[in-house]
Parts: structure tokens; C-alpha cells; sequence
């Protein structure tokens, strides 16, 4: 491990010699992630990509790319497009990338089951803002606001996010 990585403890997020507080999946962290579970996935998991909402906020880093007006994210194990950014109208099981709420004003994608998906083996692992302190989610990495936008400007592709199993 390097301080260039994001590694999850029991104190927080480690990166860059500070620790950050942060939400994980309400189903704790698996070795065995499956579609549904709310686990976040143990293991050593790579910033692939980074999304944000322009109408919100600036571009992070020169690599974000703009969510558009009908981005989605297909969440069916299905879809020939499991676990793929995908367009409205889709017929398909999906998650809206731009959300009334902020969650989703800037998202950092993980490479866990992306950009090939196995089916039933989990969609997208995202890091994104937490709703509030201690609120866990579906099976992401969540922070405060400030501190995801304090990380988004010092990272880069490949930046690990280092999960270990409990």
C-alpha cells in the first residue's frame, strides 16, 4: 500500500496521510458479492472512471466527464448492458446517474465487475457522497462532500481502493 491509495480501515479512508470518514454497503463488506446483496466487495478495486453533474459543480479533475440529461446505469443481470452506462428511455432495469439529490453530483467508478460484468456478480461500485454520516449504501463507498471532492482532485486513473474483508 501507498498513500497514493484509498485504503478503507476502521477509522476511515486512508489517502494521502489523512483519514476520511465514510458510509459502506448496509450489508457489510463480502468476499462473495452478489446483485442486491448492499455489500461493498472486499478487495483491491481501481478508479476506472470519474462522473459529475455540470449544472452543479466544476469539473474535478481534467478526466470527469459530464452526466448527461439521460444517462443510466443498467442494473439488470439480464441486460446485454449489465452494469454499463446506458441512455433514457431504457426498457431495462436501471439507476438514474442524475438524481434530484446529490449523491450523485460527482461519482468515481470502480473497475469491480466493470467494464466486463458477470451477471449476478454485483452492478457498479461507486464512490459518491454519503447522505448523511454513518447512512450506509447500497454497496458503495460514500463520503462528506467536501472530503470526495478533496479526493477527486488528487487522484487519478488507476488509483486503488483497497477494501480488506473483515
Amino acid at each position: 500500500m501507498t498513500p497514493q491509495d484509498l485504503v478503507v480501515t476502521p477509522r476511515g479512508t486512508r489517502f494521502q496521510g489523512r483519514y476520511f470518514p465514510c458510509s459502506l454497503g448496509k450489508g457489510g463488506v463480502s468476499t462473495t458479492k452478489r446483485e442486491g446483496d448492499g455489500a461493498t466487495p472486499a478487495g483491491i478495486h481501481r478508479i476506472e472512471a470519474m462522473l459529475f453533474r455540470v449544472d452543479r459543480i466544476p469539473q474535478p479533475a481534467p478526466w470527469a466527464q459530464a452526466i448527461g440529461l439521460g444517462d443510466l446505469w443498467s442494473d439488470d443481470e439480464k441486460d446485454s448492458a449489465y452494469n454499463q452506462l446506458v441512455k433514457a428511455p431504457y426498457p431495462c432495469s436501471h439507476e438514474k446517474l442524475r438524481r434530484a439529490d446529490p449523491l450523485y453530483d460527482l461519482v468515481l467508478i470502480t473497475n469491480w465487475n466493470w467494464p466486463v460484468a458477470a451477471p449476478g456478480k454485483g452492478s457498479a461500485i461507486f464512490v459518491h457522497q454519503w447522505r448523511r454520516p454513518g447512512y450506509p449504501t447500497e454497496g458503495c463507498v460514500a463520503f462528506r462532500r467536501e472530503h470526495l471532492h478533496w479526493i477527486a482532485q488528487r487522484i487519478v486513473p488507476g488509483t486503488r481502493l483497497i477494501i480488506p474483508a473483515v
